[in-house]
């Protein structure tokens, strides 16, 4: 069953019930596209979603969620699921079906809620995002794509890529045992012309992950964009609270943690301002710029807390995300 909405269900704000004006400016350039798609979820079985994905063009089946190419149908206004050879504009990410995926119909409205956070508190630019609703009433996360313009594409390049690492030279789970962000930051500064401007927002990245407990923060989850001649960063994306789908989150993404030489993490050993400070020496941002960093993003947040209550997830679990949220911005500053 579809539910009645009074929150935006992409920027989160009070009085709609479907997408705000903004809201649909951001993700659809202006359109008035529904909340509401006109299919079931692919994982119904119904002979309806069985035709619906046959022969749609998957991008991928990485890891527990399967991502779906989507446009914008031109004769009907709706959204639909892109053909066999034609360029998706937006990524659709049903429920995951993993067994070892906790509370996964909260999965799509955790990611959202982290997304939208990270941009409209920490300043942090993100791929624009929205859900949407299956017919049979499953929610999806959508996110619109930055790497596609009405031209073609940009290149997006991701770490694991730019740093030389693949399942042939790096293991099954290369994404995860090699590099570190600080190796991460020294792409930056081999490749992107305003490194500095980068850094910092990638310096909020992982802070950011850290703090809203993102333990999928893996090498191929940060990239490079080449456009006008030139690398930059790319904006953030699955961005998500992890404690609420794993059973036992860790520190970081990566092993070896913030540093090239590895953390020596263990039960007893906690990530504090110090390692963060020392983060951020390393990558060469100024000490005093660091700790302003820090201060904002380790402050109490009204806005914070109001996103989370506007939220779709259950009242169970927005009470765990931001016990989740708090204890780690307290780590930091105890």
């Amino acid at each position: 069953m579809i539910p009645d909405i009074t929150v935006c269900p992409s920027l989160l704000t009070d009085g709609h019930t479907t997408y705000s004006p903004k809201a649909l400016s951001q993700l659809f350039n202006g359109s008035e596209i529904s909340h509401i798609l006109a299919f079931p979820a692919p994982d119904s079985k119904t002979p309806e979603a069985l035709e619906a994905v046959k022969n749609i063009g998957r991008l991928s089946l990485s890891g527990a969620q399967p991502k779906f190419g989507m446009v914008i149908d031109s004769n009907t206004g709706t959204l639909r699921y892109s053909q066999q050879g034609e360029q998706s504009t937006f990524i659709l990410k049903p429920r995951p079906t993993a067994y070892h995926i906790l509370n996964p119909e909260y999965c799509a409205a955790n990611e959202n809620l982290t997304m939208q956070i990270a941009s409209q508190v920490y300043r942090i630019p993100t791929a624009a995002n929205g859900l949407v609703f299956f017919n049979d009433g499953q929610c999806a996360y959508l996110t619109r794509r930055f790497d596609v313009h009405p031209g073609g594409k940009f290149r997006q390049e991701d770490f694991a890529s730019l740093m030389g690492f693949s399942k042939v030279n790096g293991g099954s789970d290369y994404k995860y045992i090699n590099g570190s962000y600080e190796e991460c930051a020294e792409v930056i500064d081999r490749l992107v012309p305003s490194a500095a401007v980068a850094k910092l927002i990638f310096f909020r990245m992982v802070l950011f992950n850290f703090i809203s407990f993102n333990n999928d923060a893996h090498l191929k989850n940060f990239s490079l964009i080449f456009r006008n001649g030139e690398y930059t960063l790319a904006p953030a994306y699955d961005l998500v609270n992890t404690s609420l789908h794993i059973a036992a989150p860790g520190f970081f993404a990566l092993e070896k943690g913030l540093f090239r030489e590895g953390m020596d993490l263990c039960d007893t050993r906690t990530v504090g301002r110090d390692d963060f400070m020392e983060f951020g020496r390393r990558i060469g941002l100024n000490p005093t710029l660091v700790e302003k960093e820090i201060a904002t993003f380790t402050s109490p947040s009204d806005a914070v807390e109001a996103l989370v209550k506007r939220s779709f997830l259950s009242e169970e679990l927005k009470a765990r995300y931001l016990t989740s949220f708090t204890s780690r911005q307290r780590w930091i500053t105890d």
